[in-house]
């Protein structure tokens, strides 16, 4: 199928279009994991320990989200 018949198809909205997808090969562009390994004090760790308990969420998700909104903010 041709991209423009694609779109079409899409644009009016009247059949169902996820039988033309490969969601095989899906991806998530600049979403994809990749590992990074850090090392920090243990004072940091400790801190980053009670933060997460206080939050009921894990280290890595405390580190993430930190980094995320500062990466947003610098981005803004």
């Amino acid at each position: 199928m041709k991209a423009t018949e694609f779109d079409k198809k899409f644009d009016e909205g009247t059949e169902d279009i996820i039988e033309d997808l490969d969601l095989k090969s899906k991806r998530r562009p600049l979403l994809e994991a990749r590992r990074v390994n850090v090392d920090f004090p243990a004072w940091m760790v400790d801190s980053l320990d009670r933060e997460a308990k206080r939050l009921g969420v894990t280290r890595q998700s405390v580190i993430k989200m930190w980094i995320a909104e500062r990466l947003e903010r610098k981005a803004s």
